[in-house]
């Protein structure tokens, strides 16, 4: 898989804190994105993930697996060791 072919943008409103708070939760969403989007999204999307006032509080492994199933739910997971199936 290529990382370059995958695109993600972050999102966080002001609604969910002050810039401290906003940057706390845009930074463990990267980290969370850095493990999960590189190994298992499709190539070829861009996602967008939107940071929540509960991000900050989320133990980090369950934010890992929260992303995880949105992969699964939206159709977009991709195991590493299958490659993708293409409809032509």
């Amino acid at each position: 898989m290529n990382p370059e072919n995958i695109r993600v943008g972050f999102t966080v409103s002001k609604k969910v804190g002050n810039s401290v708070t906003r940057n706390r939760v845009r930074r463990r969403l990267r980290a969370a994105a850095n493990i999960v989007i590189q190994k298992y999204a499709v190539e070829g999307h861009d996602y967008v993930m939107i940071g929540r006032a509960l991000t900050t509080k989320r133990d980090f492994g369950a934010l890992v697996g929260d992303l995880e199933k949105a992969l699964q739910k939206l159709g977009k997971w991709q195991n590493e060791l299958e490659p993708e199936t293409r409809d032509v």
